[in-house]
């Protein structure tokens, strides 16, 4: 894999009960555009979505938002998507979740809903299948992901999750640690450099 470019960032549309989150996601985006890193995400104007883009735009970086036409009105607005570098709009979920992937060198989930869960969930089972070698990143802020990567153990344990070295998900507790993380990243062993705040869980 070359050089992260363009980093994929899960998140919620919504705020989120804790001001952490929206936070991190400053920190992230901030980081992200001082580093030159694109981002790639869902085109929304709002919550911790509006709040990372904002961020990275604001810091110099480039935004590519991926969003179907019958979300626009929902989550962002045909002004809001101007302010964008690029815009893509989609006809359906499907169609930009596939944008998302080919557009992004790595993916990181911030928390979200369900929406977010089942965009991490589906990258890492196509990691599981060898259909990428990308690096996923869990933006662990508060604990948020704990229980998910409980769940996630058990599967292991249990015995559901084949080809295990292939889902090697990163969890980085702290938002300003995902891009030095990112960076310091050799391009084929699926381990993470200098990273003190880096759980390698699966």
């Amino acid at each position: 894999m070359s050089s992260i470019q363009n980093i994929c960032v899960y998140c919620g549309s919504q705020p989120g009960n804790d001001t952490a989150y929206l936070k991190a996601a400053r920190q992230l985006g901030e980081a992200m555009g001082k580093a030159g890193m694109g981002l790639v995400y869902g085109g929304g104007a709002k919550g911790i979505m509006g709040a990372v883009a904002d961020s990275v735009l604001a810091s110099g970086g480039k935004v590519t938002g991926i969003i179907p036409q019958f979300l626009i009105a929902k989550e962002s607005s045909a002004q809001s998507l101007t302010r964008l570098s690029e815009t893509l709009v989609t006809e359906n979920m499907h169609e930009r979740k596939h944008l998302m992937f080919e557009r992004s060198d790595a993916f990181v989930a911030l928390p979200g809903g369900i929406g977010t869960l089942e965009e991490i969930i589906e990258i890492m089972t196509w990691a599981q299948l060898g259909r990428h070698e990308k690096p996923i990143v869990f933006a662990n802020v508060g604990g948020f992901w704990d229980p998910l990567l409980a769940l996630l153990d058990h599967m292991r344990s249990e015995g559901f999750i084949h080809t295990q070295s292939r889902v090697r998900p990163l969890v980085i507790d702290r938002a300003e640690d995902i891009v030095p993380t990112l960076r310091a990243r050799h391009p084929h062993d699926g381990r993470a450099e200098g990273a003190a705040a880096v759980i390698d869980r699966l």
